[in-house]
């Protein structure tokens, strides 16, 4: 009979003990997974960080909201004690068309090894006003010499020229102006020709605008009838904000077009002081995609690196069970622990290099410093190479599925339902207590 001694031995030693002790090693390697990608989260903050001051010092993200004539006006009004205050109100009119011509200029900017995208703009703005139809209440007087055009643009700092502003036949400088209201801050066109607002035509203008912007541009549909079109030589925009535009894209740039008609939102023609919605949910434009985002392919890649280390473990293992040739469990840790450098590696290099290249030497270390420790331990070439062929066709189905953005789901939900039937194919061909009584000592009597 066997001691009660040689049965702990026995079960030390037995595949089943094994299998668990991987298994366990297999959820350790979670640890320093999650904390791979921890680091690229914060690698990704401070560059965001970063290229917010490269924005800042140029200028951020532009919004055009406008242009908008405003005629002030006040109202006597009297309490119960008989005493007359004055109040002052503004009587905001919206264009009855707009349209936009915007030519962007894109340029990189680099800070270390960061990169922000940024753009110089030339805006052709015209349109026409219809005629200053005021309904006011009793007791109030119209100041036509106060009346002023606001335009809100989200960043001043990005105007580039002096504003010559055309209405009708007369021309006008823009100051630095605004309140925090539906327009904003931006520019105020003073007009001091009362005669032409009091004509009772419709008041045509125009003005060229220069911008400079990071990241992206965007309009406002003020116009009962708006049209924006907009051009760039940038080969990966994307359209952003309430309305899809018209647009063609080509190895040398975009164009792209807007045509909104007032039931398509929600701004009235005209209204009292602040007396209506927040405009900013009808804006709608152009971003500069960067279509090189190394932090968000560098996600996906460790979000498969539980995959990548239970896979190469079951290899590991069933070289074990089949060539009876013992592998310890540190040995299992080593192995785990070059997976899991694939992706610090991986992550420092492509902050340097393009991320393909950077995935190419990633993935070529780490396959020659597991493949040169596995030959030590199975000191069989074949069985190594085999090794090999199968990191390899691991790595290669990884970047394919990185690069498939669209259907990298369906792609690697396939891949992995496939592998699984792989490996319990061959798991059906092994007789595990076969094994597990094979690591049993026998006592002769």
């Amino acid at each position: 009979m066997k001691t009660k001694m040689e049965k702990v031995d026995n079960f030390s030693q037995s595949i089943t003990l094994k299998a668990i002790i991987i298994g366990f090693l297999t959820l350790m390697m979670l640890i320093p997974g999650a904390m791979i990608q921890n680091l690229i989260t914060e690698r990704q903050q401070r560059s965001e960080e970063t290229i917010q001051k490269i924005n800042s010092k140029w200028s951020n993200a532009q919004t055009l909201n406008g242009p908008f004539l405003v005629i002030p006006y006040t109202t006597t009004v009297a309490d119960e004690k008989n005493r007359v205050t004055t109040e002052k109100h503004s009587y905001n009119m919206a264009p009855e068309t707009l349209i936009v011509n915007a030519k962007l200029i894109p340029e990189e900017r680099h800070y270390g090894i960061y990169k922000s995208i940024l753009y110089k703009s030339e805006l052709e703005i015209s349109g026409k006003f219809k005629k200053p139809d005021i309904q006011l209440p009793a007791n109030s007087q119209i100041k036509w010499n106060e009346a002023n055009i606001r335009i809100g643009i989200s960043d001043l700092r990005g105007m580039t020229n002096n504003l010559d502003f055309a209405l009708s036949s007369s021309h006008y400088t823009a100051e630095a102006g605004g309140i925090r209201d539906v327009i904003g801050q931006g520019l105020v066109i003073s007009l001091k020709n009362s005669e032409l607002l009091q004509s009772g035509n419709a008041l045509s203008f125009k003005c060229r605008l220069k911008l400079n912007g990071s990241s992206n541009i965007n309009f406002i549909p003020v116009g009962k009838t708006t049209q924006v079109r907009v051009n760039g030589a940038w080969i990966s925009p994307g359209f952003i904000g309430a309305f899809t535009p018209e647009y063609h894209i080509n190895d040398k740039g975009f164009n792209a077009s807007w045509n909104i008609l007032h039931f398509n939102r929600n701004i009235p023609e005209s209204w009292t002081d602040n007396q209506t919605q927040p405009f900013k949910e009808t804006s709608f434009g152009v971003k500069l995609v960067d279509t090189v985002d190394h932090y968000q392919q560098n996600m996906r890649s460790a979000k498969y690196a539980f995959m990548f280390i239970a896979l190469t473990f079951v290899v590991f293992f069933f070289v074990e069970v089949l060539t009876k040739k013992k592998i310890h469990p540190i040995q299992y840790l080593l192995v785990g622990i070059a997976l899991i450098l694939f992706y610090s590696l991986l992550l420092s290099i492509s902050e340097q290099i393009n991320f393909g290249v950077a995935y190419l030497m990633a993935s070529i270390a780490t396959i020659g410093l597991i493949i040169v420790y596995a030959h030590s331990i199975f000191k069989n070439k074949m069985q190594t190479a085999i090794l090999a062929t199968i990191l390899s066709i691991l790595y290669v189905f990884l970047y394919v599925v990185l690069q498939l953005e669209d259907i990298a789901l369906l792609i690697g939900s396939i891949g992995l339902f496939i592998i699984l039937g792989i490996i319990m194919y061959f798991s059906g061909k092994i007789n595990w207590y076969k094994q597990d009584e094979a690591e049993e000592p026998t006592i002769r009597e």
